[in-house]
């Protein structure tokens, strides 16, 4: 199964100040402030969205083609994800912008002070998704994630217009996009993807009831934090998945993208619902587990092992004969 991740590819430039923003602040003079942090730390972590469920996916075993836009500077963040199975070669690289950025300082009381460059982010609506198709020998899927704005109509627009069909996961874009546009991004999906919060966002904005939505798309998928996933279709009672047991908790970060990713790997595998949803809450808490989208590894015993634990033995041997982790 042949899939393209459409989205954001970004890095994360994160900062510690070992003090409180609140005490460098002077109350009558907040009109004209001028401030530098001496800070203590710096990681760089690799990020965006579309970034993040490819590199998932690949760590699966599968190879997932990523379609989005970066700047000259992508090269490093290329190479990683290429060894980690992902297909970078519709990548588009931009000649004036650099690949986006968030940059965030934290203070010792977690107050953030934080920007986003969007960058090369800008020319993913410039993407046409024919090339690509034409390039692999055609899409089974087109998964559209938060993207510039611009970017994600037009590749869903693109996907109707040549019957491909896709996922529709807007989440984060939802707070800025209106209810056209949202309307838009969800009519004729395969598989509707959002949080339970982005649930309820996307049904007021849209004008649209639960049943309204079910009605437009095959299948939505709702992950539901601690509590794990639901599933709907019309017709069909709700199915609940629990989560996989964590180990740990250390940054919720990401933890949604690895859930698509495990998911996507299930259909790609042609495996149940319920199995794809179980891999996806195996997948997110393997990030739940680390500090930053792309830190964790995925080993195929411990897999297949914590797999039988949360899900069962019957449900680990269903999954194993596809199980292709990157690391052994």
């Amino acid at each position: 199964m042949r899939i393209a991740v459409t989205g954001s590819i970004a890095t994360d430039h994160l900062m510690t100040f070992p003090g409180r923003f609140a005490d460098q602040l002077i109350a009558d003079q907040l009109d004209r402030v001028s401030l530098s942090f001496l800070v203590d730390d710096l990681q760089i972590r690799r990020g965006g969205i579309a970034a993040n469920i490819s590199f998932g996916m690949g760590s699966l075993g599968l190879a997932p083609i990523l379609v989005g836009a970066v700047g000259a500077d992508f090269a490093d963040y290329r190479s990683w994800l290429e060894r980690h199975g992902v297909d970078c070669e519709s990548v588009h690289v931009s000649e004036l912008h650099h690949t986006a950025r968030f940059l965030c300082t934290t203070d010792e009381t977690h107050n953030q002070i934080a920007s986003f460059y969007t960058g090369a982010m800008a020319e993913a609506r410039e993407i046409e998704l024919q090339p690509i198709a034409d390039r692999v020998g055609g899409l089974d899927l087109v998964v559209v994630s938060p993207n510039d704005p611009d970017a994600m109509l037009r590749h869903t627009d693109e996907a109707r217009l040549r019957a491909i069909p896709f996922a529709a996961d807007p989440s984060q874009q939802i707070a800025r996009m209106d209810g056209e546009q949202i309307r838009s991004l969800v009519e004729g999906a395969a598989y509707l993807f959002s949080n339970d919060y982005e649930k309820a966002l996307i049904e007021q904005k849209t004008g649209w009831s639960e049943d309204d939505v079910l009605r437009r798309v095959g299948i939505r998928v709702t992950t539901l934090g601690p509590k794990g996933a639901r599933i709907d279709r019309v017709g069909e009672p709700s199915l609940h998945v629990p989560p996989a047991p964590e180990l740990g908790k250390a940054d919720p970060t990401g933890v949604g993208d690895a859930f698509r990713a495990g998911f996507l790997a299930g259909l790609a595998w042609n495996l149940g619902l319920e199995r794809c949803a179980q891999i996806g809450n195996l997948t997110a808490t393997h990030v739940l587990e680390r500090v930053g989208c792309q830190e964790y590894e995925l080993k195929q015993q411990v897999f297949l092992d914590r797999f039988a634990d949360a899900y069962g033995a019957e449900a680990a041997a269903e999954i194993a004969p596809h199980l292709r982790c990157l690391h052994p």
